[in-house]
């Protein structure tokens, strides 16, 4: 009888540490300075989903998908399914910056999240089978 390895490789163990990194630091933060403020009413967030001509509540549902996105990418079983979800968010905070707050540069910050979700959502494709196959 032989012993197979399965240890996956250095390049592979590698990916795993930089998703996991890239997946706490993204979640503390949208769990602190991204939802936190909607959540509690900060002065600024709240001029801004004014500025946008939004209702209060929506202020409150933008900051509680933050929330459940920043808690899901540090959970291993959801982490993937919560970087698409968070990718989708960034789509409508570009358009919104762009189009809407007339954000000019300030677009490039949901467009660098964006693409970092996706990484995520890449690395992690095999739990995002494993949940939607359930």
């Amino acid at each position: 009888m032989s012993v197979v390895d399965t240890t996956p490789p250095p390049v592979a163990r590698g990916l795993h540490r930089t998703l996991w990194v890239l997946q706490g630091f993204l979640g503390v933060f949208f769990i602190v300075a991204s939802a936190g403020p909607k959540l509690f009413g900060e002065a600024n967030a709240v001029q801004s989903f004014e500025d946008m001509g939004a209702a209060p509540w929506f202020r409150y549902f933008v900051g509680l998908v933050e929330l459940a996105g920043g808690i899901g990418l540090l959970v291993p079983r959801l982490a993937g399914l919560a970087a698409v979800g968070l990718a989708l968010l960034m789509i409508g905070a570009a358009v919104t910056q762009a189009f809407i707050l007339d954000g000019g540069a300030l677009v490039l910050t949901p467009v660098v999240l964006f693409v970092l979700f996706v990484f995520i959502a890449w690395g992690r494709r095999d739990s995002i089978g494993r949940l939607l196959r359930r």
